[in-house]
């Protein structure tokens, strides 16, 4: 899976893309987040507050389902 990083998530986390294989236990954007979390402070304080935060998949805006492309914007950055 691959996910692009805006804004101050990309700042945060000093990344601006990466590829992650999740476990087959990670079934939500909620839980994709637990365990980005885990890799260090800078993720850590990249998703300590996720109200800012927007996630789409294959470039159409998502609630709550994993599995193509992840996106995550900013809340700097409009919802389409």
């Amino acid at each position: 899976m691959k996910l692009l990083y805006f804004a101050w998530v990309r700042q945060k986390i000093g990344l601006p893309e990466e590829e992650v294989a999740p476990p087959s236990s990670v079934t939500t954007v909620a839980g994709l987040v637990d365990l980005l979390r885990q890799r260090g402070p800078g993720y850590e304080a990249a998703f300590r507050d996720l109200k800012g935060l927007r996630v789409a998949i294959n470039q159409h805006h998502s609630g709550d389902l994993i599995r193509v492309l992840l996106l995550i914007n900013s809340r700097d950055q409009p919802a389409k």
